[in-house]
C-alpha cells in the first residue's frame, strides 16, 4: 500500500523528477502508483499537490541539462509588473543553453539561446534567468509601455522599512549593458525605447501608466515621490508632483477604502490646500481609455497654476 507518510519529505513539497527519487531510494515500482501524476517524461508529483508556480517549473530545469525557466515563466516567478502574454497559463517556459536543443514535452514553451553565466541564477533548487535578462526576454510580446512599467519596477529604489531589501533589482547601467550584449535579440528596438522612459522612483505599476501618459500628451514630465515642503514642520511626498505650479498628483490604490487611510488622505489634502497646492486624486476609473480622465485632470490643474501649454 501506497503511503506518503514513507515517502522521502523532500518529495512531497511538490514535483520531482524520478531520478531525484530513486536516488532517495524510492523504487521504480513506487514511482508507478496512482497516487502520482505523471507530469512529463520523468517527472511526477502528488495527486493532491497545490504548489507555487517556482516548485512546479523546478524539476523541468534539472530534467534535462543546460535549462532554466525562463521568458512569461521567470516574469511571473519574479513578479515584474506589466502586462506579458503567456503568463497566467499552464504552460511552462524552458529555455536551453545553444547548442542544445529546445525542450520538446507536453506543457513546455521551449526556447533556445545563449545565456551568459550572470544571466541564470538559482532561486532555492530552481535554475532561472535573472530579473534583467526575463526583462528582455520578455520584450518581444511586451509593448513599449509594459516594458517602461516593467523597467521602473526594476530601477525603484526600495524602502527598507517595508521591504527585505535596500538595493534596485537593477541599475539603468546593467539594463544597458544587457541590451548591448545582445545586439539584434527580438524586441531589443521597444526595450531600448522602453529603458529611455524608464524612470527611478513609481512605487507602482499604475504610476508609471500615469507618467508615461501626461508626457506622451504634452504635459510636464512630473517630479516622481520627492519630499516637497508646505509649510514649516509640513513635508508631504505625493506620487507625483509639479513643484513649480504647486500640483500634487495621488494615485489611489485598492487600500485607500480602509477607515485610516481615509483618515490619513484628508490630513493629506488638507495640507495640500493650506499651503495653496492643488491635489489631484487619481483613480482606476481615470486611468480606463488610454488614462484619457486622469490626463484631462492633471492638465486642468496645471493650467489653473499658469501652465502654458495646451
Amino acid at each position: 500500500m501506497f503511503d506518503p507518510a514513507k515517502f522521502p519529505p523532500e518529495l512531497l513539497a511538490g514535483p520531482f523528477t524520478m531520478q531525484r527519487a530513486q536516488e532517495l531510494g524510492v523504487s521504480y515500482g513506487k514511482l508507478r502508483h496512482a497516487r502520482l501524476v505523471r507530469l512529463s517524461r520523468g517527472i511526477r508529483m502528488l495527486d493532491d499537490g497545490n504548489v507555487s508556480l517556482a516548485l512546479l517549473t523546478m524539476p523541468y530545469t534539472q530534467v534535462t541539462g543546460y535549462s532554466a525557466a525562463s521568458h512569461a515563466t521567470a516574469f511571473e516567478i519574479w513578479e515584474l509588473p506589466g502586462f506579458m502574454p503567456g503568463t497566467g497559463t499552464e504552460d511552462i517556459h524552458i529555455t536551453r543553453q545553444a547548442p542544445h536543443r529546445a525542450q520538446r514535452r507536453r506543457g513546455v514553451v521551449g526556447h533556445m539561446t545563449q545565456f551568459r553565466n550572470d544571466e541564470v541564477v538559482r532561486l532555492g533548487q530552481l535554475w532561472i534567468t535573472t530579473r534583467v535578462r526575463t526583462w528582455l526576454d520578455c520584450s518581444r510580446r511586451m509593448s513599449v509601455t509594459e516594458l517602461a512599467v516593467a523597467a521602473d519596477h526594476l530601477l525603484r529604489i526600495p524602502r527598507p522599512e517595508f521591504e527585505f531589501r535596500d538595493q534596485p533589482y537593477a541599475t539603468r547601467n546593467q539594463l544597458d549593458w544587457m541590451l548591448d550584449r545582445h545586439k539584434g535579440a527580438p524586441g531589443i528596438q521597444k526595450a531600448r525605447i522602453a529603458l529611455e522612459l524608464a524612470r527611478v522612483g513609481s512605487d507602482s505599476a499604475q504610476e508609471t501608466r500615469l507618467r508615461l501618459a501626461l508626457v506622451s500628451a504634452g504635459l510636464p514630465e512630473p517630479r516622481l515621490n520627492v519630499h516637497v515642503a508646505l509649510a514649516p514642520g509640513v513635508t508631504r511626498v505625493p506620487d507625483q508632483s509639479f513643484p513649480e505650479y504647486r500640483v500634487a498628483v495621488e494615485y489611489d490604490g485598492g487600500n485607500h477604502a480602509d477607515p485610516d487611510q481615509v483618515v490619513r488622505d484628508i490630513a493629506r489634502a488638507e495640507d495640500y490646500a493650506a499651503a495653496g497646492w492643488i491635489e489631484v486624486r487619481i483613480s482606476k476609473r481615470h486611468m480606463a481609455d488610454g488614462a484619457r480622465g486622469a490626463v484631462r485632470a492633471v492638465r486642468n490643474a496645471l493650467r489653473q497654476r499658469g501652465w502654458p501649454g495646451k
